[in-house]
């Protein structure tokens, strides 16, 4: 059986969220923090042998105070991350062991993800070397201009809206943070499309939501109802209430 480490990203400034309490992934979520949603779906798996978590420099205390005991029971590694999320997956990948077949980077804030889907990403990247999530699009969608004003109907014909895990054999994705170079980019794949290999879409559900705004973690709420219950439990901390942050 191949083995995976997990790299779950949750050092951004969550810009777009707007809350003065809570950092999107810290955010509490039906009686857990969102990030521990998206922990727990992995830490069950007899495959996934290591799990990091990047998280920002400037919330290493609040984070050790609220999940100090947490991380002791869950034995997740937590490691601060760079000024970009492509920063902290690398930082995060330099730590990942030798021994490890596969990295999977999931988003902190994406918690609605369900086995089967892990079941179906994971089975891809150990046959093709390389697979994500995806959703194919099915709105219509339009190109506009700086006044906001349509300028084309673009046709969704094979697009497909990227999700995560995002899973990768280790050395594929070492190589292809190796040769990064200046351009921005806003997921891991496309640095491995940039070596020249190919990245299998997986198809999944949009119920695989990633939490941005505050609308999104209303509706998380809801698909977490709906999506089979994590297997691990009592990864709250004993100490704190979900308020530590206020």
């Amino acid at each position: 059986m191949p083995s995976y480490a997990v790299i779950l990203p949750a050092a951004g400034q969550s810009r777009r969220f707007h809350d003065k309490a809570y950092k999107k992934p810290f955010a509490p979520l039906g009686g857990r923090s969102v990030w521990l949603h998206s922990a727990e779906k992995f830490l069950n798996r007899a495959d996934v042998k290591q799990t990091i978590v990047v998280i920002a420099a400037e919330d290493r205390e609040l984070f050790n105070m609220k999940f100090g005991a947490n991380i002791a029971i869950m034995g997740v590694e937590v490691i601060e991350g760079g000024a970009e999320r492509t920063d902290s997956v690398q930082r995060a990948l330099k730590r990942v062991k030798d021994n490890i077949d596969f990295v999977a980077v999931h988003d902190a804030a994406r918690p609605c993800i369900a086995d089967p889907w892990i079941d179906d990403v994971f089975a891809a990247a150990a046959r093709d070397g390389a697979a994500i999530l995806a959703t194919q699009v099915q709105a219509t969608l339009k190109r506009a201009d700086q006044r906001k004003h349509i300028t084309e109907t673009v046709s969704r014909e094979g697009l497909w809206e990227a999700q995560t895990p995002q899973v990768f054999r280790r050395q594929l994705l070492i190589d292809a943070y190796a040769k990064r170079g200046r351009e921005s980019v806003t997921d891991d794949a496309q640095l491995v499309e940039g070596l020249g290999h190919a990245v299998t879409l997986v198809p999944c559900s949009p119920l695989n939501l990633k939490v941005t705004t505050r609308d999104d973690l209303k509706l998380a709420e809801q698909v977490l109802k709906v999506l089979p219950k994590p297997k691990l439990e009592g990864f709250h901390h004993p100490f704190a209430a979900d308020d530590l942050f206020r």
